[in-house]
């Protein structure tokens, strides 16, 4: 379970630049539940992981992970209930290092094993076996260097590494946003696998609408740090790309009108 409230972010306070980039956002998700975020640029989505993440504090409000508020933990301390997987696949994982010692990594930063203690022929048989149903082949690779990866291989090592030992939430930051189609597509197939059978609970933010029709069981649509749609169940399967153009028109105009 993820809760935001009344979550306020501010840049440039004080200044004849200053924006709202979260402006009193409140936001439940239920354990399991995967939403996707969309809206254009500067409207508050990355620094809702951000803060989400700890990478960021709050100018007030709070955030609660499973009944504990943890608003005030920094960074490292969430890092054991929350993974993120970047939009570029050269910062989730660390080039010169091969595919099972980034595993071996993650799992360091989850609590898991010391990094020497980690590569054990028992952890390398677990890699393979986490590594396989991802369908591309990584588990045959554990020794190969995560630099000469391609984008979508390296981009699914990086997702491989959030969920190795599961987090309690898990952050998708445009994770596809990077990648050419197919790539995107296999990386997306793998994503909906590790969020099923993990039962994350998971925000994916993406500037592909239909990737936010399609994916998920919850839309929400942001602008100018604050929420202006959040469509679950049956309106979400109605939503069309051209309706949910259209909804954010008219939210916006009632937005400026309030």
């Amino acid at each position: 379970m993820v809760r935001l409230a009344r979550a306020e972010k501010r840049f440039g306070r004080g200044s004849a630049d200053e924006r709202a980039a979260l402006d009193g956002v409140s936001i439940e998700l239920a354990t399991g539940e995967f939403a996707v975020i969309i809206g254009s640029n500067g409207a508050g989505k990355s620094t809702l992981l951000n803060v989400i993440a700890g990478s960021e504090p709050l100018d007030s409000g709070s955030v609660e992970i499973d009944g504990s508020d943890v608003t005030r933990w920094p960074q490292h301390r969430r890092a054991r209930l929350v993974a993120r997987v970047l939009q570029d696949p050269r910062l989730g994982t660390l080039s010169a290092l091969t595919v099972e010692e980034n595993l071996a990594l993650a799992e360091m930063r989850a609590g898991g094993a010391g990094f020497s203690r980690a590569l054990t022929r028992e952890r390398r048989a677990r890699f393979e076996q986490a590594l396989g149903p991802f369908g591309l082949g990584l588990e045959t690779r554990l020794a190969t260097r995560a630099g000469v990866l391609s984008g979508g291989q390296r981009q699914v090592l990086a997702l491989a590494m959030a969920v190795i030992a599961p987090p309690r939430v898990l952050l998708l930051d445009e994770h596809c946003a990077a990648l050419d189609p197919k790539a995107a597509e296999l990386v997306m197939a793998a994503t909906l696998r590790a969020v099923s059978e993990r039962k994350l609970t998971t925000l994916m933010v993406t500037h592909n609408m239909q990737h936010a029709i399609r994916y998920g069981n919850r839309l929400m649509m942001m602008d100018a740090g604050r929420l202006l749609l959040d469509a679950a169940g049956a309106e979400k399967a109605d939503l069309t790309v051209e309706s949910l153009v259209e909804r954010f028109h008219v939210a916006n105009d009632k937005m400026l009108l309030a």
